[in-house]
């Protein structure tokens, strides 16, 4: 096995799911893209590139040397982070050849020496062959997620089948379909009058996760360590919950990272959500035009709107992210990390990083304040922020002020 790099080049518009997160850490499906591509690739990973401006966040989420090249001779294999579901050309890839994606000509990776493997990581093109893939595997772009949600989560699902041991169901437990199929982690707790319906795949339910009575959940679906399913939630399939997430109401395809709290009335469809984030009483976004027609929506706060090829597309909603109850949330919209919502009207296009918006108007979120909600926020699941995430958040909330 050659040593293997996952490396973010930190091209595309990711944000706000790269806000706080390198590119491989967003959850893009049961498991976050470092995971996937660790697990189904087999990588003995030696190492992480990153942009400069991640390289605190990530060096405290992984044990291994971030944007240093811990060998000297030999071959290394190279994949971009920004590759949730690695193509069929890198699981056996020539050596000496840079795969590129046909979107924008961006290395995906290849199995090179370490001379030329550097020169990739710093942004330089070695002269070696290349060879452009048929269809675009890299995220560009938010909504990116939903392109490969669905086949991400069950990607993801049939990798924990294989890897993880399970309990069966306790009594009392309705399930529609092959018991076989809700891969139950032994430390997870199901109480009797839940109902899993499992006809259109695997629900995975991880340690130390609760399902209350009464929670109906349909598949393909994960749940993460330490997440809750409230009384009488409705989840439906394609959906992915990280850790220590708390969920009620009804959601449908969607993607939590963690650490997240939707947990009264109110739908959420085919929308990511990213850590730290609570969804007021009777949020709801919509998914889907009333034209029926292809989703439109916007990168950022400045950028043209673009197609996104989607039909069904919810809202992409960042880290720290407040609303207010019976918040509507329109098609297709980016919501900006740190951001709080508390106005009538519906949030629609970007919102910008730590947008303040009530009926009163629309101004900057002071950092202070911020910070000072955030730890609030954080202590009752007793996280402390450390240096480093303290200060990616006040980088990006500087940044924020300048494109105001």
């Amino acid at each position: 096995m050659i040593p293997a790099i996952v490396f973010d080049d930190g091209f595309g518009q990711l944000a706000p799911l790269t806000d706080l997160r390198a590119a491989f850490d967003v959850r893009t499906g049961a498991l976050t893209t470092l995971e996937r591509l660790r697990l189904s690739l087999g990588l003995e990973i030696v190492a992480l590139y990153v942009p400069e401006q991640l390289e605190g966040v990530t060096a405290e989420a992984h044990d291994v040397p971030i944007n240093r090249m811990p060998i000297k001779e030999g071959e290394v294999f190279l994949i971009n982070g920004r590759c949730p579901l690695p193509p069929d050309e890198l699981r056996n890839p020539e050596t000496g050849v840079v795969y590129l994606d046909p979107a924008n000509s961006r290395p995906i990776g290849g199995r090179l020496n370490f001379v030329d493997a550097i020169r990739v990581l710093v942004g330089e093109m070695p002269d070696i062959p290349t060879i452009t893939l048929d269809g675009p595997v890299l995220m560009n772009r938010p909504w990116h997620f939903r392109t490969v949600r669905d086949q991400a989560i069950r990607f993801d699902l049939e990798l924990i089948r294989k890897t993880r041991t399970f309990q069966p169901v306790p009594e009392g437990v309705l399930v529609i379909g092959d018991p076989a199929d809700v891969l139950l982690d032994p430390t997870a707790t199901i109480y009797p009058g839940a109902t899993l319906d499992v006809e259109d795949g695997p629900i995975a339910i991880a340690g130390g996760a609760v399902l209350r009575p009464g929670a109906v959940v349909g598949s393909p679906t994960a749940i993460g360590p330490f997440s809750m399913i409230r009384e009488h939630a409705v989840i439906r399939g394609n959906s992915a919950f990280g850790p220590h997430c708390k969920v009620g109401g009804e959601v449908a395809g969607v993607v939590f990272q963690g650490y997240t709290n939707k947990v009264h009335e109110g739908y959420i469809g085919d929308s990511w959500i990213g850590e730290w984030t609570n969804l007021g009483a009777g949020t709801t976004n919509s998914n889907l035009l009333n034209t029926y027609s292809e989703i439109v929506s916007q990168a950022t706060p400045t950028g043209k709107r673009e197609r996104t090829g989607e039909s069904f597309l919810g809202a992409m909603i960042g880290d720290h992210v407040k609303t207010a109850i019976c918040t509507r949330i329109m098609t297709g919209s980016v919501v900006g990390t740190g951001s709080m919502w508390a106005a009538q009207k519906a949030i629609t296009g970007c919102l910008e990083p730590f947008a303040w918006v009530t009926d009163a108007g629309h101004r900057h979120y002071r950092l202070e304040k911020f910070l000072e909600v955030m730890r609030a926020v954080m202590a009752r699941r007793d996280v402390e922020p450390s240096d480093a995430y303290l200060a990616r958040l006040a980088r990006l909330h500087q940044e924020s002020e300048t494109t105001d």
